[in-house]
Formats: structure tokens, C-alpha cells, sequence
């Protein structure tokens, strides 16, 4: 994980205990204490296309000891020793397992009764501004977020695994069949390789049932590749995952999802340069090499893909091209031209008002079952991909 890996191990204890330490001598002297944090929004976001991922500004969050506050205050501390508890003994918890450690303390305990969370979402945030005060990953405090890495098939693939106890697993995706290999979140504790040879490209599919789908029907049997579904909105542990097999294999990546505003600017941008709330951790979290395949206006003519008319009137779709029209105008990865690409997707969905599902390559040749992969495998020969 780029320089945080060679970071001491000393230094989350040893900067959290500086904290505290200030927030308890600015008591002593009557003074309000202040916590403060990155702030992780796209009002602080960069980017850089020579890093090719979103970046953090200079702009902070600072919660000031008052009577509005002062519960957030409390519960930072209090979440802050629990994840200092399993650094110290090498304990590891997801966030929701944290959630109710915490709620068992407090109920357990009439002093924290104040610092009780009514809901996850209230546990997860203090979480998450604690890894933004301290400028780490949740994952160095030795938590996760129960996500996993993107099932991945492949017939020439070889993944070495770190484990905790200092020992290593090996796994040969080869030996699966058309079982998935799907890793955690850590991108450190992975190694790749090809079985043999060199891989030509990684797939990274939006729907996980699609990326199953092109399995069962022998796409990585004919072709030496490696296929991903992602499921939606890619978690920490997909993009990390994208992240190792494009940095250690340094082959072509390509994305494949439908044709529509949410896929481009929440699944894509995500996936391809991180997003805003996680600025602190975009350089392990993205893979800015990754292209877009598609579905791209052009196939829709093309292949004669099955688009339709989104509906203005309907209040998701009204949502996606509203946020569209804002992302063009706000967000830093839109806004530089070395993205026109994607940015020419947004504005024909916002001019045409139409969405094609990636699923529409399926119905192109019904009852020939490789059609899937001959047009995909025609538009990455060709160059179809932005």
C-alpha cells in the first residue's frame, strides 16, 4: 500500500496517544479541545491525471469541544480505544461487529449510557472520521467492512496470500472450475501471477450474475483472461483488488457495465479513480488504468443493442441525470479533458434520455450462446473503448 506499508507500526498508537494527551491538557487549562480531520467531500477533491486517481486538498473537518458536540467528542474516544484494543492484541472486526461491541459497552456500563448508537450509520461515521483524523485506512486500525474483492475466474491464474500468522496460501484459480475466487480487502497481503505465460486482459463485468454467465459458457475455457464481476457499486476490497492485478500483472483492464448515468459516474469513476469519501485512501483504492468498454452509445447502433427511454418523470432516473449534469460541472475527474471520453458518454445520456442494460448483448445472437464474447473480444481488437 505505497508508502503506509513501510510506515511504523507505532505510529497509530503513538499519534492517537498525542491526542488525547493535548485533549486533556487543554481541559486542565480551560480550554475547549479541538479534533480535526481530512475532510473527505468533493469540495476537497483533486485530480491529478498524472496519478490518474481523486486526491485530498487542504481543507479540514474541526469539531470543537461544545455542547453540540461534545457527544461526538466522547464517542471518537471511546470508539478510538476499542480499535486501539485490537491493534494491541492483533484482533480484527468488521464495522457492524464494532457497532455492537460499542452498544454492549454502553449498555453494560450506566456511566456510557450518553455515547449509546441508536444505529450503525452513527458508529460508522464516527469510524470513519477517526481514519480521517489520523489520516490511516479503517483497514489499518483492523477493521473492515465485510466486503470482498470481485469474483474473479481465471485458467492461468496463480494468487498468494499473506496470512496473518506469518505463513502463506497458495490458490490456482485453475483448479476451481466454475467456482469464483473472491479476496478480501487487504491489497497488500496479495501476489500474482500467471500460471504460465502472460495474461492478455482482466474483465471487470458490473453485474456479477453476467460475469457467471460468460463463465458458464466457456469464456475463460477459450481465452486466456481473467473475469471479474464486480456487483454494483465496486467496494474496497473489488477496487483494491483491480488495483493488485493491474500494478502486478500490468495488463489491459477493461470495464463492462450498461449504459446509463449511475453506472459512469458511480460504478466507473469509483472504480477508476476513487471516490470523495474515501480521499485518504484513492492511491490504493482505484485503478486508473482501467477502461470503459462499455456499453457505449455506439454499440447501441452497432450491435442493435435494446435501449429505452429513461423516464423524466420516474424520481430515480430524474435523480441520475441531475446528478449528471452536476458531476460535469463539479467533480475534478469530469472536469479534465482527459476524460472527454466518459464525459461524451454523460452528455449523449443527458441529450438522448436513453440507458441500454449490459445485458443487451445476450439478445444480439439468442441462440448462439458465445455471441457475448465475440463482441466484446471485437471491440477491445478494435479499439472500442474510451
Amino acid at each position: 500500500m505505497s508508502a503506509r506499508s513501510s510506515r511504523d507500526s507505532d505510529y497509530i498508537p503513538k499519534h492517537s496517544k498525542e491526542i488525547c494527551l493535548k485533549i486533556l491538557e487543554d481541559l486542565e487549562k480551560a480550554r475547549r479541545p479541538v479534533l480535526e480531520a481530512t475532510k473527505c467531500s468533493l469540495d476537497n477533491a483533486f485530480y491529478n491525471p498524472k496519478l490518474g486517481y481523486l486526491t485530498p486538498g487542504e481543507k479540514t473537518v474541526k469539531t470543537e469541544l461544545n455542547v453540540s458536540s461534545v457527544q461526538k467528542m466522547a464517542r471518537s474516544i471511546f470508539l478510538l480505544e476499542i480499535l486501539l484494543r485490537n491493534i494491541e492484541t492483533g484482533g480484527v472486526n468488521t464495522k457492524r461487529e464494532l457497532y455492537y461491541i460499542a452498544k454492549g459497552e454502553c449498555k453494560g456500563n450506566p456511566k456510557l449510557k450518553p455515547l449509546d448508537f441508536s444505529d450503525q450509520d452513527e458508529s460508522d461515521s464516527i469510524i470513519d472520521f477517526i481514519c480521517e483524523m489520523l489520516e490511516v485506512y479503517r483497514e489499518e486500525m483492523n477493521c473492515f467492512a465485510n466486503d470482498r474483492g470481485g469474483q474473479t475466474y481465471s485458467q492461468n491464474l496463480i494468487v498468494t496470500e499473506d496470512l496473518p500468522d506469518g505463513t502463506q496460501a497458495t490458490i490456482d484459480l485453475s483448479t476451481l472450475g466454475t467456482s469464483f475466487f473472491q479476496p478480501k480487502n487487504r491489497p497488500q497481503s496479495f501476489k500474482v501471477k500467471p500460471k504460465k505465460g502472460k495474461i492478455d486482459f482482466a474483465l471487470v463485468i458490473e453485474s456479477e450474475g453476467t460475469a457467471n454467465t460468460l463463465v458458464m459458457n466457456g469464456f475463460t475455457k477459450r481465452h486466456n483472461v481473467i473475469l471479474m464481476g464486480a456487483g454494483g457499486v465496486p467496494s474496497n476490497g473489488v477496487r483494491s483488488w483491480c488495483k493488485t492485478l493491474q500494478d502486478q500483472l500490468e495488463i489491459p483492464i477493461y470495464f463492462y457495465g450498461d449504459l446509463d448515468a449511475y453506472t459512469v459516474q458511480n460504478i466507473y469513476r469509483t472504480l477508476k479513480a476513487g471516490s470523495a469519501a474515501s480521499l485518504i485512501r484513492n492511491a490504493d483504492y482505484s485503478a486508473p488504468e482501467v477502461k470503459f468498454l462499455g456499453v457505449l452509445p455506439e454499440d447501441v447502433k452497432k450491435y442493435d443493442l435494446h435501449a429505452y427511454d429513461v423516464k423524466e418523470n420516474d424520481a430515480s432516473d430524474a435523480r441520475s441525470l441531475k446528478k449528471a449534469q452536476d458531476v460535469l460541472k463539479n467533480d475534478p475527474f469530469f472536469k479534465d479533458k482527459k476524460n472527454k471520453g466518459v464525459v461524451d458518454i454523460l452528455n449523449w445520456l443527458i441529450k438522448n434520455k436513453q440507458r441500454c442494460e449490459q445485458q443487451s448483448i445476450f439478445s444480439v445472437a439468442p441462440r448462439d450462446p458465445t455471441m457475448p464474447e465475440k463482441i466484446i473480444l471485437d471491440k477491445i481488437k478494435r479499439g472500442s473503448y474510451v
